[in-house]
């Protein structure tokens, strides 16, 4: 049974963060890491980390483009920073990222929560044609009640806007939810809107936003379940 200190009891909903918390963003690089060559890790982290900053930056701006716009702009940026990575190499990598290998242990643990009763679902900065690619890929679809995109708002995570979705979508309070991300940035907008946030810390990262913390720090999503 899950920790009463993970899920209390109250919690009719888990939602789920997508890239990073339920599918691994550099398992795109990761499919071809012997063509990339051996700047690949580096090259992944800023190909990650120019997609989100993108998003903050538009949403900032009071501006919206679809996240695999974004995801495009910056393997664009990555391969700019890294000329020696084969370029012909653009098209391989973005459809590896539309179909990102799902941890291994997030079907077991959407499973385990659908057995509870919870309503399970995603909530994501992706599109819904970049999402439903890799819930399909995954097989993860029968397991999830809903896959929310914050398209439907035109703004990007952390706005409040987002998070407001999963009420809308489920008719649930947020005390009723347990929102489940591996971005500490995302666990600080839960944490601000009034969900129950689980950080997903896998790298065992330092803590930020102390004044809007997780409620529970875990390493691997099992330990939800």
């Amino acid at each position: 049974m899950s920790s009463p200190s993970l899920i209390p009891a109250q919690t009719k909903a888990v939602i789920f963060d997508a890239y990073g918390t339920l599918f691994d963003v550099h398992s795109a690089v990761g499919r071809h890491m012997a063509q990339v060559g051996p700047d690949a890790v580096r090259f992944s982290e800023i190909w990650r980390t120019k997609q989100l900053e993108y998003s903050w930056v538009l949403s900032l701006a009071g501006r919206y483009e679809p996240f695999w716009t974004l995801t495009e702009q910056a393997l664009d940026y990555a391969i700019a920073r890294f000329p020696d990575i084969d370029s012909s190499l653009r098209p391989l990598l973005l459809e590896a990222y539309r179909t990102l290998d799902a941890y291994p242990e997030a079907q077991q643990t959407l499973q385990a929560l659908r057995a509870r009763s919870l309503h399970t679902g995603i909530l994501s900065n992706g599109d819904p044609g970049m999402l439903n690619a890799a819930v399909d890929s995954a097989n993860l679809s029968e397991n999830l009640d809903v896959v929310l995109s914050v398209d439907a708002m035109q703004i990007f995570k952390t706005s409040p806007q987002t998070y407001d979705l999963v009420l809308q979508a489920l008719s649930v309070t947020a005390g009723e939810v347990v929102f489940v991300s591996s971005n500490r940035w995302d666990i600080a907008g839960a944490a601000a809107f009034g969900f129950t946030p689980v950080w997903v810390n896998r790298l065992g990262l330092p803590d930020e936003y102390a004044e809007l913390p997780p409620s529970a720090v875990i390493s691997s999503l099992e330990q939800l379940v």
